[in-house]
């Protein structure tokens, strides 16, 4: 099982655009996103260890949170070609398995993953009412095999900050994934380097 850590994108960067299917198909953009205090972007897949350790604690995320307080969207970024376990058919099971109530799509030609400078799945970014970043890293110190409860403790704490209009707080630890599956050539340049 292969750990990479997230890029840490800067604090303070806006929100990077989309536009992008879900499994069905229904087009979904940043755009949507307006009325919400914090909207909460996460890249994941459906065979990454990774994901399915923390997989239910992410469904607990949006019915815990009023959808007026966070808005939530998942990504899908990997290469469904290579890796058909992350196809729509399977993203759609893996969303009614697990009771995804939030947005799932698929970012196919993963432009959209370069433009977070995504590396990993799990990879997560919340934004403020203004849609610039305040939180990247870790859901929380949980990892498969290490026997640390899944709490989302790191990430509820930047969400609860949000709604609070409070400081969200600095001690900000990177997420471990697995490797986003690009398409061969597809790399981005910050790819070597993580």
């Amino acid at each position: 099982m292969a750990r990479t850590p997230s890029t840490m994108l800067e604090l303070g960067t806006p929100a990077p655009d989309f536009r992008l299917p879900d499994f069905n198909g229904k087009q979904v953009a940043l755009s949507d996103f307006t009325r919400e205090r914090a909207l909460l972007v996460m890249f994941i897949c459906n065979h990454c260890p990774f994901v399915k350790h923390v997989r239910h604690e992410l469904a607990r995320l949006r019915r815990d949170y009023r959808p007026e307080d966070v808005a939530i969207v998942a990504i899908n970024p990997n290469d469904i070609v290579a890796y058909p376990a992350d196809n729509a058919e399977a993203m759609a099971r893996e969303a009614r398995e697990f009771g995804y109530t939030f947005p799932y799509l698929l970012d196919e030609a993963q432009q959209v993953a370069k433009a977070y400078r995504a590396a990993c799945t799990p990879d997560i970014y919340l934004f403020g009412p203004d849609r610039r970043l305040v939180y990247r890293g870790q859901l929380d110190d949980s990892r498969p095999g290490n026997d640390v409860p899944v709490t989302g403790r790191d990430l509820r704490a930047a969400i609860d900050a949000v709604i609070a209009s409070a400081p969200v707080p600095s001690d900000q630890r990177p997420s471990i994934g697995c490797n986003i599956k690009w398409k061969p050539g597809n790399e981005p340049e910050y790819y070597g380097r993580i």
